[in-house]
């Protein structure tokens, strides 16, 4: 999981060679084929994005695929249960995301990159939707990878209806460190990323998420400690609270430190 369990479907989609052909009643000696299909189903004791509550702190299910070919290009399809008539956050019940690009392993440097666009699309809740670009430049030492990267949300109609910000785009910045423990069926990994613009809760804000996954056969267990350091002094300013206690923590709840966990299975 990096910010969210979109993160960790991400990752066990785009794995590099892990893309699995599933041909139909295909033929050991066929050649492998040039389009690989992965997918994935995930529980979620919460849905948090860039460290944000979309699930009004409640359980998820999700579900993923991406259809990628040997040249590097994929396309994606993510998707699911979100708040909906409670909380500060309200996407209508369901979110589906569409993206794509390309991603490319640079020789024997240890180098990947992945560029693209990503659409978030909320059915419920249409006045929502909007797009970003993508684009980060991983890096393998032994077990581990370290990856940057940043997302960019143009100027769109969604900005209009964020009361918390008077930008009208939006910059997300971010920074990925995880490593396998050699010998046994763990990862750790940790994450920390910035919201400029638009999307800022209260104000401009760190997000992180320090975790361990670990996996058997197709399924990955994960527990993460996610958060923000957004406080209550920022609520208060940001959400025009006045010091009332209620308000404080009715906005608040949305960006506390909590434990997330997680079973992924996939395909």
């Amino acid at each position: 999981m990096l910010t969210s369990m979109r993160g960790l479907l991400a990752a066990t989609l785009l794995a590099g060679s892990s893309f699995a052909a599933m041909p139909a009643l295909a033929d050991e000696s066929d050649p492998p084929s040039d389009v690989t299909i992965t997918g994935s189903a995930a529980i979620v004791s919460q849905y948090r994005f860039r460290g944000l509550a979309q699930s009004d702190n409640k359980p998820a299910v999700q579900a993923a695929m991406t259809v990628a070919h040997k040249s590097g290009f994929y396309l994606s399809a993510w998707g699911s249960s979100a708040s909906a008539g409670a909380g500060p956050i309200n996407i209508g019940g369901t979110e589906i995301d569409i993206y794509g690009g390309w991603t490319k392993g640079l020789g024997d440097s240890g180098f990947t990159v992945d560029i693209g666009g990503y659409g978030y699309i909320y059915p419920g809740a249409p006045l929502g939707n909007y797009y970003e670009i993508y684009g980060s430049v991983a890096k393998t030492f032994g077990p581990a990878t370290a990856k940057i990267g940043v997302y960019v949300a143009p100027d769109q109609e969604v900005f209009n209806y964020n009361w918390t910000s008077t930008k009208r785009s939006n910059l997300y910045l971010y920074g990925d460190l995880g490593a396998g423990i050699p010998g046994t069926p763990l990862t750790v990994h940790t994450h920390l990323g910035y919201t400029d613009g638009g999307f800022a809760w209260a104000k401009n804000y760190l997000d992180y998420n320090v975790g361990v996954s670990a996996k058997w056969k197709a399924l990955t267990f994960d527990v993460s400690v996610v958060g923000t350091n957004v406080g209550k002094s920022d609520i208060n300013k940001g959400f025009a609270c006045a010091n009332n206690a209620a308000c404080i923590e009715y906005n608040r709840r949305m960006s506390k430190t909590t434990v997330v966990g997680s079973i992924t299975a996939s395909f």
